[in-house]
């Protein structure tokens, strides 16, 4: 193997050994005749290429701190602006909530110049009772509020929402009108016919209540409003329990019942209102 195919061989072109031959032995030669210039004119031609690779590194690392720079910069404005985009939602909200809420107390305003018998102590829905076989709510006040078993719960408008079964110092249970247990003295506006409102597991299911035991002769029909009848004095008199949605009969064809649908959307409920107190009328 000769040298060529040897410098070949090892990825070494044979031009470039040369000419570094060559600028040695030049240089060498310029020495000897006391020429220190071509050492620097060699130095010079090295040190160029070098100074503007160094130069185009600074000015890309220039390029990339500042691209970083920006790029944190962007990072916080869109955190700074995420931020102020969630605190307006959350005002908007607040204030949609407040409107809605002195909505609710000026309704029951009204409802109170026309009951002014009524002790009422305003209340907010906070949980939901998850089970099959009951339909109630916990509400945020309780015995320091004077509130207690058996009271009367209501909407602005004076819809029946239910009663209150269970007390704690800083809440309450209020089961809904159709819920199982559900025992309320009621008659029909339209001809005063007076019935039970009782609780059925299959009407609970589809929202309702059933409106049984009507006096002999009483007739009901579709689209008739239930409202509390006030005997016994558990309720107070004339709230509107809701609407007679369907007319049915039991099995043996005899006895008519009706299907009554609440006078408000009961899950849809976030404040309500306790009846303490009215005037009992017999």
């Amino acid at each position: 193997m000769n040298v060529k195919q040897y410098l070949k061989k090892n990825g070494i072109k044979l031009g470039v050994i040369v000419l570094v031959i060559a600028l040695v032995v030049g240089a060498g030669a310029y020495l000897l005749k006391g020429n220190a210039g071509l050492i620097q004119n060699v130095s010079g031609t090295v040190k160029a290429p070098v100074q503007r690779m160094v130069s185009s590194l600074s000015e890309w690392l220039e390029g990339i701190y500042g691209y970083l720079y920006e790029y944190d910069q962007l990072v916080a404005e869109n955190e700074r602006l995420r931020a102020e985009l969630t605190e307006a939602q959350e005002q908007a909200r607040n204030g949609a909530a407040a409107i809605e809420e002195n909505e609710r107390f000026r309704q029951l305003l009204e409802f109170k110049e026309k009951h002014s018998d009524m002790t009422l102590e305003s209340a907010k829905v906070v949980a939901w009772t998850t089970s099959n076989w009951s339909h109630s709510f916990t509400i945020s006040k309780g015995k320091s509020s004077d509130i207690a078993v058996g009271d009367c719960v209501i909407t602005e408008y004076g819809v029946m929402v239910g009663q209150v079964t269970e007390v704690g110092t800083t809440w309450a249970t209020v089961c809904t009108v159709i819920d199982l247990n559900t025992n309320v003295g009621a008659l029909v506006a339209e001809n005063g016919a007076s019935g039970l409102l009782v609780g059925d597991f299959a009407m609970m299911q589809d929202g309702c209540v059933k409106l049984s035991y009507l006096a002999d002769g009483a007739q009901i029909f579709s689209g008739d409003t239930v409202m509390t009848s006030g005997s016994g004095g558990a309720f107070p008199q004339g709230l509107v329990i809701g609407k007679i949605k369907s007319v049915q009969t039991e099995a043996g064809g005899q006895i008519e019942y009706g299907m009554v649908e609440p006078g408000c959307d009961l899950n849809a409920l976030v404040q309500v209102f306790v009846v303490k107190d009215f005037e009992v009328v017999e």
